[in-house]
């Protein structure tokens, strides 16, 4: 039992036997988080609403899912965000836990656990795959994201190998094709959802794939820089420019220095700015700026893959079908 005036939470039957009376417990001195539940303190970071369940939750539990991604810091879409409910992770044969503000997942696959911030959280890869039960028509979760999250958590690893090994562990997970065919475009080394979207843009449309944030070393020895988006071959270097941060009149006095130690080494360097994917129309013309800069034959290119993908290529396919049934059913 947490002493009166520290912070913590317990179960209202533990404080009736640590000798706290009903009309106590039942008064405004305690918070009540989740029914059942007694706190000494308000919660306001996400830590501390998980830690307020943990009185309610088997020693097993562990926080997953939109939660454990929060937890883990992984960078999400604000569709995701705005789930604020706490996700958890019990045996499939537990008691299922049922509480407003809470999600309680009954898994029959085990999940690699950590400790973040003092709760039990489930481990990156497998947050990874959890959050393709999130994947379609109506959800927060599209292909895109898994690429963006994907990317952050093989970065962070050092290797797309945990992801991949832990779909494999897994038997017919949920969304198993979008995270399938979003494993495919994961790579190491990307710093910034932007970065990856970027990247996913171009490749997708059919320039060739970069080498990611990659030091460039001069002819005469001398660091010129990191470079977000490098073709060393073809000498042409890519920098997603976040408007915040680049837009500061020191940050542009280094970029122009960096830029002109590219152009001294006969590197091109190409910027990418917001505005360079908020459109069809301008997500084109960024494609079209590097496929010049890189010589890529224009009639190789698919600029019809500059869009953003939502939805994984089977549940495309899937909608076409439906929509041709619909028509002939409407024609007959």
């Amino acid at each position: 039992m947490p002493a009166e005036g520290t912070a913590g939470a317990f179960l209202t039957s533990e404080g009736v036997a640590a000798g706290i009376p009903r009309r106590l417990l039942d008064s405004g001195q305690y918070l009540r988080p989740f029914r059942g539940v007694r706190a000494t303190s308000p919660s306001v970071e996400l830590v501390d609403r998980a830690r307020d369940l943990l009185p309610l939750l088997r020693p097993e539990a562990a926080f997953s899912h939109v939660t454990a991604a929060q937890l883990h810091e992984l960078p999400l879409s604000n569709a995701i965000e705005r789930d604020d409910r706490l996700h958890f992770v019990l045996p499939i044969d537990a008691p299922r836990v049922r509480r407003p503000g809470t999600v309680c997942h009954r898994v029959l696959h085990e999940r690699s656990l950590v400790e973040v911030r003092g709760v039990r959280v489930v481990d990156l890869p497998d947050v990874w795959v959890d959050l393709g039960e999130l994947v379609g028509r109506g959800r927060p979760v599209g292909l895109d994201d898994l690429v963006v999250v994907g990317d952050a958590i093989a970065s962070r690893l050092s290797s797309v190998q945990p992801l991949a090994a832990s779909l494999a562990r897994r038997v017919r997970p949920r969304g198993k094709r979008a995270l399938v065919e979003a494993l495919l475009e994961i790579r190491v080394g990307s710093r910034s959802p932007r970065e990856t979207l970027t990247r996913v843009m171009l490749t997708r449309c059919g320039i060739p794939e970069p080498t990611l944030n990659q030091a460039i070393i001069g002819s005469s020895g001398e660091l010129l820089g990191v470079a977000d988006l490098n073709w060393e071959e073809q000498r042409v270097v890519g920098e997603y420019q976040g408007e915040e941060y680049h837009s500061k009149d020191d940050q542009q006095a280094h970029d122009e220095a960096r830029r002109t130690g590219f152009e001294r080494d006969g590197r091109s360097l190409l910027e990418v700015w917001k505005s360079d994917l908020a459109s069809t129309e301008a997500r084109r013309a960024c494609v079209l700026r590097f496929a010049a800069a890189l010589g890529c034959d224009r009639s190789t290119l698919n600029l019809a893959n500059c869009e953003p993908r939502f939805f994984s290529s089977h549940a495309l396919d899937l909608a076409l079908q439906r929509d041709e049934r619909w028509r002939c059913r409407r024609e007959w």
